[in-house]
């Protein structure tokens, strides 16, 4: 907002004073969990979210939501859900993205903080000032600001700011696409796999669909029922795990083996016979062998794909060389007509809002300890930044208890909070585990899950009051 001097000069009008409050940006997963745990610890916080709607990435169908219509989790109900809010006993193993957003809002209204997230409400820059005490955090909300009594004439939104005590950044990191660049041009139509939707766009087309991930090998399964035809290109071979071993999804028969302290190479052994009694050898079917060990990737976990692959529908090929009109050249010579591509090759670690030279940033991103607290800052957190090898919401809960337990022992146990402080200045740490992750942007944030949650778990004891 802004006001005029007689002369017509604009003049910034004065940050609204905030400084008794956290501002939280995203509703998300980890906005959600970290408004309760600063609630139940008695921190006040206003919480921004730019959909009409909470769930961030689960919110289908929103301009900022990368699911597609067919979503699941790929990892299971006890290893995915909150902390102290268990999912309902009538959900399936592996819920769908209308079941998972069914949740947040259980657990928003649940926990009461539904009424505090202010909706259709975009953060548009965060500042510190005095050195870093406190934060200015401009906010532009479209249809008003409650109040508000300045424009900035975009298709009537108003923006706004505020000072807050600190902050805490929410806005995930799986929506900014991410498409490589190759050699030549393709006259097709391309979208990136947060694009893609629902199969219609598939049908009764050439399809090429480019990565190997979760959701890259999901909409390849689902394009084998809908192409004309489909083409897979991966520039190496991976592990194809089973959602089910033993009538078990997979992801419990590996948290009990890590219960029970089973060495590494054990579980790999398990793992790889787990692989050859469900999966088999693909490379038959021209699938690459993987070239890394099991566990040094983000684990793929699909049964479909080998079954698609085993009956031809789908078709394994290499990288692309080089795109060629109507079609793609693959580095083995071959050359495809194609008449769609679906780039899925994950996405980049991007804060819009905020220079990265106060995010302590490193290769490309922020360098936190625990994937959470500023080595600069003590009122600067991030909840969310992490790639786990199993179910991602407990694992926000445990980050945003700590941050709750940080703030407040800042304030009542300033001793404890100042031996964490001296800590966390030492940044980002390896969270895998013994395992060494394959060099890739999506290993950047990757952690391995049980020995994560234990750091975790470690830091909220050291903060208990």
């Amino acid at each position: 907002m802004t006001s005029t001097t007689p002369a017509g000069q604009m003049i910034p009008a004065a940050p609204l004073d905030c400084t008794g409050k956290y501002c939280i940006i995203g509703a998300g997963s980890s906005g959600l969990t970290a408004a309760k745990n600063l609630k139940e610890h008695g921190i006040a916080y206003d919480i921004f979210e730019r959909e009409d709607g909470i769930g961030g990435n689960w919110y289908y169908g929103r301009p900022n939501s990368s699911v597609y219509r067919s979503i699941h989790l790929i990892s299971s109900k006890p290893l995915t859900e909150y902390t102290d809010f268990p999912m309902p006993a009538d959900y399936p193993d592996y819920p769908s993205h209308e079941q998972v957003l069914a949740y947040f809002q259980a657990y928003a209204r649940q926990f009461e903080i539904e009424r505090d997230i202010q909706l259709t409400t975009e953060v548009t820059r965060v500042e510190p000032v005095e050195d870093g005490r406190l934060w200015d955090v401009t906010v532009r909300r479209t249809g008003g600001l409650g109040g508000a009594d300045g424009a900035d004439g975009a298709g009537g939104s108003e923006t706004e700011t505020r000072r807050y005590r600190g902050v805490i950044i929410c806005n995930g990191h799986n929506w900014y696409p991410k498409i490589p660049e190759y050699s030549g041009v393709f006259t097709g139509q391309t979208l990136h796999s947060s694009e893609y939707k629902t199969p219609d766009a598939l049908e009764g087309r050439r399809a090429l669909v480019v990565g190997a991930g979760n959701s890259g090998c999901d909409i390849a399964a689902e394009s084998a029922t809908h192409a004309a035809k489909t083409f897979l290109s991966t520039r190496r071979g991976y592990w194809y795990m089973p959602k089910y071993f033993f009538g078990r999804p997979v992801d419990q028969v590996g948290e009990r083996l890590l219960r029970l302290g089973v060495p590494l190479s054990i579980r790999r052994l398990i793992g790889r016979v787990t692989y050859g009694l469900a999966v088999g050898d693909l490379s038959r079917y021209g699938v690459k062998k993987p070239d890394h060990k099991l566990f040094e990737t983000h684990p793929i976990v699909n049964a479909q794909l080998p079954y698609y692959i085993a009956h031809g529908s789908v078709i394994p090929k290499p990288d692309i060389a080089r795109l060629d009109g109507d079609g793609v050249v693959f580095t083995d010579g071959t050359r495809e007509p194609i008449d769609l591509i679906v780039y899925a090759t994950g996405f980049r670690i991007v804060f819009p809002f905020m220079d990265t030279a106060h995010l302590s940033w490193q290769r490309g991103y922020p360098s936190f300890y625990l994937n959470v607290f500023s080595p600069q800052y003590d009122n600067l957190f991030i909840v969310g930044l992490i790639q786990p090898d199993s179910g991602q919401w407990g694992l926000e809960d445990w980050q945003a208890q700590a941050v709750a337990r940080f703030i407040v022992a800042r304030e009542r146990a300033p001793r404890k909070a100042k031996r964490f402080a001296a800590r966390k200045r030492a940044g980002q740490e390896h969270f895998g585990g013994r395992i060494k992750y394959k060099e890739s942007t999506r290993h950047h944030v990757e952690v391995e899950h049980y020995s994560y949650r234990r750091r975790l778990q470690q830091a909220v004891r050291e903060l208990e009051m």
